[in-house]
């Protein structure tokens, strides 16, 4: 994860080594050379996430593809809006980034603590999913999580009520698909966490942004500083609204990129408008091309 920006930029190398040195330990080891199971727990996997999205920003602006003059709106789902908000101009990369270790560590600890987990269920709407939630929970948590695309809603609880709806899913005619995360994210079993985080949100400097930062909570920008500590805290156990954010932005005229680690949003934003045209910096071969169609 981020080699290659690693080895074509010298700004991105240098945002992971300054990563590095503020964690206290080798945080490009683990994202370029695994394992991949160690990546994949979640209190190393946020902080890799949010230092590989910065170091492809600042990939892309020192070759002159990001303006930072011409950035107006920034977006990110779940973790990624603390991206958003580093690049917004309201929290500092560091601050960032320990905010990023700090929640990584805190929902790993939530999701060891309960068995759970999250499922993908595909075309359903919200009301549908509502229902197979309830028939599935019978007394555990199961709530949805992540509205991410028409057709496309996450839902997330106790491990026992995540098995029992994907069968109930698939009689209702819905296709639905567990998926390998280390608990059950943006749901009350993470209240553990998020008051963990309420106190690391306190420590820090947060200001106003700069720019518009959509908030996942609410799907509308960011304002005050004590109203983004809030958000971040409430957004550990309330659903994303990912869908609903990029409804109001998709059909704007504006230049649309999305930074590394992955296609994710681009293949969310075509669910949305299947007209979008969305540039991908998921990997540094991508800065070559940018360059060209600027």
């Amino acid at each position: 994860m981020g080699k290659d920006f690693f080895e074509a930029s010298d700004a991105a190398h240098g945002v992971f080594e300054k990563a590095n040195g503020i964690l206290g330990f080798d945080l490009a080891s683990i994202c370029f050379g695994g394992p991949e199971d160690r990546l994949n727990q979640t209190d190393i996997s946020q902080p890799a996430i949010y230092v590989t999205s910065v170091a492809a920003y600042e990939a892309a602006r020192s070759r002159g593809i990001i303006d930072d003059a011409d950035v107006a709106v920034l977006a990110g789902l779940s973790l990624g809006e603390y991206t958003a908000l580093h690049l917004g101009g309201a929290i500092s990369f560091e601050d960032g980034l320990r905010l990023v270790a700090a929640r990584g560590k805190y929902m790993q600890e939530a999701a060891v603590a309960v068995p759970s987990s999250m499922v993908a269920i595909l075309g359903a709407d919200e009301s549908a999913v509502a229902g197979l939630c309830d028939k599935a929970s019978q007394g555990e948590v199961l709530v949805a999580a992540n509205f991410n695309a028409p057709g496309q809603i996450v839902v997330s609880g106790a491990m026992g009520a995540c098995k029992r709806v994907i069968d109930i899913a698939a009689e209702a005619g819905f296709k639905a698909v567990e998926l390998k995360v280390a608990g059950a994210f943006h749901s009350p079993l993470m209240q553990p966490a998020a008051d963990r985080m309420k106190s690391e949100l306190e420590k820090v400097r947060i200001a106003r942004p700069e720019r518009t930062v959509y908030a996942n909570v609410t799907a509308q920008a960011h304002g005050e500083p004590d109203s983004i500590r809030k958000l971040l805290v409430e957004q550990i156990m309330r659903p994303v609204k990912w869908e609903q954010t990029m409804a109001g932005l998709i059909n704007q005229p504006m230049r649309f990129i999305e930074l590394a680690p992955g296609r994710t949003l681009t293949g969310l934003a075509k669910k949305i408008n299947r007209r979008s045209a969305i540039e991908s910096l998921a990997t540094a071969d991508a800065l070559g091309a940018a360059k060209e169609s600027v």
